[in-house]
């Protein structure tokens, strides 16, 4: 039975996500920096925080001890310039440190908010 309804779950129980949730926003530091239906989202995370954190959950059925994410949290009061994720992020360069990256369309219902995905547009 389907219901036209809309439900808000805020959670990092990525396998509840996986199973509930149609539409998955991705935020770091308060700020959504990836948007994508949720297959789309767990087959191919695009923001390298997004991969991070995926490649962060723990494995229970084998395959090692997830290592987590290098670096160290954001501190809220004085966040980094730029784009917040950019002292743990392998990719970043000086425009990540100078300005903050809008929300670049990957395909058509997959975003990212990335310098890596701005030549895109």
């Amino acid at each position: 039975m389907e219901h036209d309804l809309s439900i808000i779950l805020i959670s990092h129980a990525l396998g509840a996500v996986r199973s509930l949730a149609d539409r998955v926003y991705v935020m770091y530091a308060g700020t959504v920096v990836e948007s994508s239906m949720t297959e789309s989202f767990f087959a191919e995370p695009r923001h390298p925080y997004a991969q991070a954190l995926l490649k962060a959950v723990p494995r229970l059925s084998g395959g090692g001890i997830a290592e987590g994410i290098p670096g160290r949290l954001p501190d809220y009061l004085n966040p980094p310039s730029g784009c917040r994720f950019h002292p743990r992020c392998e990719y970043a360069w000086d425009l990540c440190r100078a300005e903050r990256p809008s929300l670049y369309a990957v395909d058509t219902a997959h975003k990212a908010a990335c310098f890596l995905f701005r030549s895109q547009q």
